[in-house]
């Protein structure tokens, strides 16, 4: 199964709101990856989604604001806070290209217990700040809970010019219509939809992060991109199963046992 085009639309519509929230101030950083490295992390049924033989690994910062649930319009104390999160890229059997959160960070208690309880997504409570920098845009994180405890990021981008055509890369590490995660045992995918982000170029104007090494990516180095963007309003529909392919219609190459399947042993000579 080919994966569906990288588009700055939405190729689908979620149905019913599940859950709303405004993305304010978004910062994007990413490194190259081998696949390899990782597709062990990734749900079962889906598998890292590359761009020219690469995948990436995302630190994505940001200010949410008046998340919802059932299209309320918000809460706008408890559902407004600073974010962080740590995400992979992932297409599944079906071809649907997705995001996998590894970590999100939030500063209100509250909803990320809601979100570990009855989202099973991997929030962390943590203490936060965005703010309107000298030099641009500053982010910081230091987790509370539930850990590893103490760890931090803290980052700065200069925001640049506006970009009017996106490029595929631009597309490929932004434009993402679901999240791919494990819950209750299954792999599931969680429809989103908003308008093409306003992308702008960035400058990484410093830096000192321990969240996605504390993800299970260490990287070295610089980000290979940075954008920024002023953000969109976004809506999820309601979660759906990922069923898995058939051992013989995988991909060559993939592993049955990532697809939930056992590999059958060969009896003893």
């Amino acid at each position: 199964m080919n994966p569906e085009p990288v588009t700055p639309w939405p190729p689908h519509r979620p149905g019913r709101t599940v859950f709303s929230q405004r993305w304010r101030q978004v910062a994007f950083l990413h490194w190259a990856l081998d696949p390899a490295a990782v597709e062990p992390l990734l749900p079962p049924a889906t598998r890292p989604d590359v761009l020219n033989g690469v995948s990436y690994v995302g630190l994505i910062a940001f200010r949410g604001l008046r998340a919802g649930v059932l299209g309320s319009p918000g809460l706008p104390y408890l559902g407004t806070f600073p974010e962080v999160n740590v995400r992979l890229y992932s297409v599944d059997d079906d071809g649907r290209r997705g995001v996998v959160f590894l970590s999100l960070d939030a500063s209100r208690l509250v909803p990320v217990l809601v979100a570990r309880g009855l989202a099973r997504l991997p929030y962390a409570w943590s203490s936060m700040r965005v703010r309107r920098a000298a030099t641009g845009w500053d982010y910081r994180t230091r987790r509370r809970w539930p850990g590893p405890r103490g760890r931090s990021s803290r980052l700065t981008v200069r925001v640049g010019e506006r970009i009017l055509a996106p490029s595929p890369l631009d597309l490929f590490v932004t434009a993402r219509w679901r999240l791919h995660q494990t819950a209750w045992g299954r792999t599931r995918q969680w429809p989103v939809e908003h308008p093409p982000w306003p992308l702008h170029r960035a400058d990484l104007v410093s830096l000192d992060d321990e969240l996605v090494a504390a993800a299970g990516i260490p990287v070295s180095g610089p980000p290979d991109t940075v954008h920024w963007s002023p953000g969109v309003d976004a809506s999820f529909g309601p979660r759906h199963a990922v069923t898995p392919r058939p051992t013989s219609a995988l991909r060559p190459g993939t592993s049955a046992a990532r697809h939930g399947r056992e590999q059958p042993t060969s009896p003893p000579a």
